[in-house]
């Protein structure tokens, strides 16, 4: 189903302009050049080459896609001795006392599944409000009340073991209501977390990276505070309105970790990884011409296509280029190899916690990755 996962990952369109000025200066396609194949007939990409140590304490936390609920739940059911926690996408905040439920939303057996598997169910609650409107909720204690609320009753209709708050809209406020949205976002999920830490609940807050010019609308520091976790969206560097390149990279982590630690305690980070790309035409950013692929669905391309697989050294991303037609285009997206070459940073700044966007879309062999990280 595409138009979910296209929403998902259009988060960047509300920052775009953020975005693009983080971009880091890549390595260009001739100057990190093709890599071996694995084999004349495999269209599996080469796997790391440090070899991960077997799967240890639980370390990973997932996001579970409504639109693929079945696929994704048998994945996390298959991982479940490293899921520590599933966040099913399921709930959506359209206003200030109402939380909306996706399909499938609140699926008993998935929850019950989950918890003989020992993996802890808190559920995603997100919202596409205008920044406008989320700023009005935001900006008064009575409406933060009433949206605090409706959060709480959202989490009480099932056997939920707390909510990820995972709003974004409030990235894209102007500098006339920055501050005061973001002490009002602060107050709210100090609400919100001291209520679900009365009921032995845990809270979760989803934020977009913090670098010299992104992310300034999250206060971490108090955030670190009141949450149990925060989830730091780390990917989409290289969105579908910008121009072709990795969606994470090694030094983009490392400025944010840099961040990030110096407020929070890393025991408490989660660095969300991504388990998909986009396919951009090479010559144009157009978005409507951008598709989003998950790594399953870039990985049969490049094989439909016959193309060889390239790592970018520099960014630790791999990527493929192919002919549409007459069209050349270009795809980044992230696996295994690049995951591998990604957690040194964690391991730099002490994170050792993850989240992954999402179950079932992943390259299977990041998880005996994921064990040794």
């Amino acid at each position: 189903m595409i138009t979910p996962f296209a929403f998902r990952l259009s988060r960047a369109v509300t920052v775009a302009g953020l975005l693009a000025a983080t971009v880091l200066p890549t390595a260009s396609v001739a100057a990190s050049g093709p890599l071996p194949e694995p084999g004349p007939t495999s269209a599996t990409a080469p796997g790391p080459s440090v070899r991960p140590s077997a799967p240890s304490a639980r370390t990973v936390s997932a996001w579970l896609p409504y639109w693929d609920q079945e696929g994704a739940y048998q994945d996390a059911l298959l991982h479940a001795d490293q899921l520590h926690t599933v966040s099913p996408f399921w709930y959506e905040a359209v206003s200030a006392g109402r939380i909306d439920a996706h399909p499938g939303a609140g699926e008993r057996r998935i929850i019950d599944g989950l918890h003989r598997a020992g993996t802890k169910v808190v559920p995603t609650v997100m919202e596409t409000m205008k920044s406008g409107a989320l700023a009005a909720i935001l900006t008064s204690s009575a409406r933060r009340t009433e949206h605090a609320d409706a959060l709480m009753r959202t989490v009480a209709t099932r056997d939920y073991d707390g909510l990820d708050l995972d709003y974004e809209s409030i990235a894209a406020t102007g500098d006339s209501t920055y501050a005061s949205v973001r002490d009002g976002f602060t107050a709210l999920a100090t609400d919100l977390c001291g209520r679900l830490h009365t009921l032995g609940k845990q809270c979760v807050i989803t934020v977009f990276p913090k670098t010299a010019t992104t992310g300034r609308i999250w206060d971490y520091a108090a955030l670190g505070r009141v949450a149990d976790r925060i989830r730091i969206m780390g990917y989409n560097l290289h969105w579908s309105g910008g121009d072709p390149g990795p969606l994470a990279d090694t030094r983009w982590y490392d400025d944010i970790l840099t961040r990030a630690t110096a407020v929070v305690p890393p025991a408490k980070l989660e660095m969300g990884l991504p388990a998909y790309g986009w396919d951009w035409p090479a010559e144009s950013a157009s978005t409507a011409a951008t598709k989003h692929v998950t790594w399953k669905e870039a990985e049969a391309l490049r094989a439909r296509q016959g193309a060889p697989y390239r790592f970018d050294e520099v960014s630790g991303t791999p990527y493929f280029t192919y002919l549409d037609g007459a069209e050349h285009r270009e795809v980044w997206y992230q696996d295994a190899r690049g995951i591998a070459a990604h957690l040194p940073v964690l391991r730099k700044h002490g994170v050792t916690g993850t989240a992954l966007w999402a179950l079932n879309f992943e390259d299977p062999k990041i998880w005996p990755v994921l064990a040794g990280g």
